[in-house]
């Protein structure tokens, strides 16, 4: 467990100190790690998140649409503040400069916070428990490009990398800080009365809105381009794998 919460924290710091070595103008990395993310999720929400919540609360399966529905909206209100920094968008304004973006900071927070609550090792939970390490690797992953992009637009804010350096820690902390809730603050109440079903499909919700917009935003006007493509395909193609290890 606790290496889960290092891993997390270290990614995001790590993929945020990257903007210390790449120059933020130059990005073109960024897209296939993007493409690759994007379908590494949507594959992990299809074949483990979505039946694991109607597994975990058969009896609510009825009701696990609504909270899918309601992660997915959620997310799409989420990011009239993040600016799709969560997919690597990277957005300023001469206005800004100088502001702190705390809606966007508190956005992202909110949505690793909720990330990371769904990453719990216990015999109710025998669906997320198997895919743990496959679930914990689609969030790192994930973080990757949504450090550098927050990162970025501190910067770009601020002008200084000691004064963005907070922030990016804050945002470090956010999924280390819903696994220990989950697992060592609420984990019975969270276990009982379907509230980990209804958890598990706000997540879903929201890695459907994150997912299809990254893979929507890699080929715009619907043009082929090989490298993402493939990204594309291995993301999906280790996704499966995970069933057969």
């Amino acid at each position: 467990m606790w290496f889960a919460v290092f891993l997390l924290f270290l990614t995001v710091m790590g993929a945020g100190w990257l903007t210390r070595l790449v120059p933020t103008a130059r990005t073109v990395w960024m897209k296939p790690l993007l493409a690759f993310s994007g379908a590494y999720l949507f594959t992990l929400t299809i074949m483990h998140l979505l039946p694991e919540a109607l597994s975990v609360g058969p009896e609510f399966s009825h009701r696990i649409g609504y909270f899918v529905l309601a992660g997915f909206f959620g997310q799409l209100l989420l990011e009239v503040f993040s600016q799709g920094v969560e997919h690597g968008h990277v957005h300023y304004h001469t206005s800004h400069a100088g502001r702190v973006p705390f809606l966007l900071l508190f956005s992202l927070v909110l949505h690793s916070f909720m990330e990371g609550s769904i990453l719990v090792k216990s015999p109710e939970a025998a669906g997320v428990g198997q895919s743990f390490y496959a679930i914990l690797a689609g969030i790192a992953l994930h973080h990757v490009p949504a450090a550098f992009a927050l990162m970025a637009a501190l910067l770009l804010r601020l002008n200084s990398f000691k004064r963005a350096f907070p922030y990016l820690v804050i945002f470090a902390l956010a999924g280390p800080a819903g696994i220990v809730v989950s697992n060592y603050v609420v984990l019975e109440d969270l276990l009982q009365g379907g509230w980990y079903a209804a958890l598990l499909g706000l997540v879903a919700g929201n890695f459907l809105h994150v997912s299809t917009t990254i893979l929507f935003e890699t080929s715009p006007e619907h043009h082929l381009n090989l490298p993402k493509l493939a990204a594309t395909v291995a993301g999906c193609a280790l996704a499966l794998a995970v069933d057969l290890v």
